[in-house]
């Protein structure tokens, strides 16, 4: 066998756009932090710009992250797939340690000096990878129910209940989707695929159902005046924000409901912060962004030059379309609250550094793939 296979084409300098919507949103993202999260920094550590100093760190690391997965050939992670899944298992576990960190009841971080480490994060796209490689060593067996189907489902109970553990309904939700959706792309027969959703369906409600947090959330998002001053506070707090901002917005910096009103400012709420800040039409320019670097990836997985690299491609942009979409819904009231940053933007080292990561290896596919448009 050749080895000129595993080589980037020299004609094909690959697709740039994806690289620029992923600095550009993270820069983006810095700028909003920059305002959203003044009050709040003030108020937990007596300056206004801890939450930006971080993510502006984690910008820089993430931003290494992107050039080095842009130069590794994509298909190397087949070989890392499995140890890559291991080592992110071991730290989703180890936040059940005493270095653990518990933030408002739940318990998902690591603390590495100054530092906050969420392995979740590192699950997602190992998580991708590890599914990539499987879905393509199996083939068309994925169409049987039982050499393909249940070893999926059985991989899929694992990764649910590894967050489930953590309390964590938003990262369950997507890597529940990223995996429909990467076994829908590999062949896997539409009768097993309802069959998976009916389950996941039950599965979901019950997990709310485990929690009264959740459950209350639910609950508020069927009424959300039913208790404003408590399940509800968040979503008619963030209505307010959104409300506000109309058209064009208050203006950079003027928003109001970053002044303690609004929980979680710099992390879930931040698209109220911005809609009221920014306005409408800024923010739908944003979103245009991430639409556009979603549907470069797609083409990117079509044109992908093994099976390989379409399942990675096809999970990298559904993560990140799909993760917006839950946090926007949920901020919007559409869909109950989950507690899901948004990709990019939100603040959040951890996700900034692997996000930028997957925009690498979503480069490197297009750089092997045929002439993109």
């Amino acid at each position: 066998m050749s080895l000129n296979q595993y080589r980037p084409r020299a004609n094909v300098r690959g697709d740039v756009s994806v690289l620029l919507c992923a600095l550009g949103l993270s820069l983006i993202g810095l700028l909003v932090i920059s305002s959203a999260s003044v009050v709040v920094s003030y108020e937990q550590f007596g300056t206004n710009n801890v939450f930006l100093a971080k993510q502006a760190v984690a910008f820089i690391i993430g931003s290494v992250g992107l050039i080095g997965a842009s130069l590794i050939d994509y298909r190397t992670w087949k070989q890392w797939a499995t140890p890559l899944l291991v080592i992110a298992i071991l730290a989703v576990l180890a936040v059940h340690l005493p270095f653990g960190i518990s933030i408002g009841g739940a318990r998902r971080w690591i603390e590495i000096g100054p530092f906050l480490f969420q392995p979740s994060e590192l699950l997602k796209i190992s998580f991708i990878i590890f599914t990539a490689a499987w879905l393509d060593k199996k083939g068309s067996q994925i169409t049987n129910f039982r050499e393909g189907v249940i070893p999926f489902g059985i991989l899929m109970f694992v990764m649910i209940f590894l967050i489930i553990i953590q309390k964590d309904l938003g990262t369950t939700l997507v890597i529940t989707v990223i995996g429909a959706i990467m076994l829908f792309v590999s062949g896997a027969r539409t009768r097993h695929l309802v069959v998976g959703c009916a389950i996941g369906i039950v599965l979901f409600y019950g997990f709310i159902r485990t929690e009264s947090f959740r459950y209350d959330r639910f609950m508020s998002f069927l009424n959300p005046n039913m208790d404003i001053q408590g399940a509800g506070y968040q979503i008619n707090q963030a209505r307010l924000a959104i409300g506000s901002g109309n058209v064009w917005g208050l203006g950079f910096g003027q928003s109001r409901q970053k002044y303690l009103y609004l929980p979680q400012v710099q992390t879930d709420a931040i698209f109220a912060i911005m809609v009221e800040e920014l306005g409408f039409v800024r923010v739908i320019l944003v979103l245009l962004i991430f639409l556009y670097m979603s549907v470069k990836g797609f083409i990117i997985a079509r044109r992908a030059p093994d099976r390989f690299g379409k399942l990675i491609a096809c999970g990298i942009a559904s993560w990140i379309i799909f993760q917006l979409f839950v946090n926007i819904s949920g901020i919007m009231g559409l869909i109950p609250l989950t507690g899901i940053p948004i990709p990019f933007i939100s603040y959040g080292g951890s996700s900034l550094v692997v996000l930028l990561s997957g925009a690498g290896i979503l480069y490197n596919i297009s750089r092997q793939s045929k002439a993109l448009l």
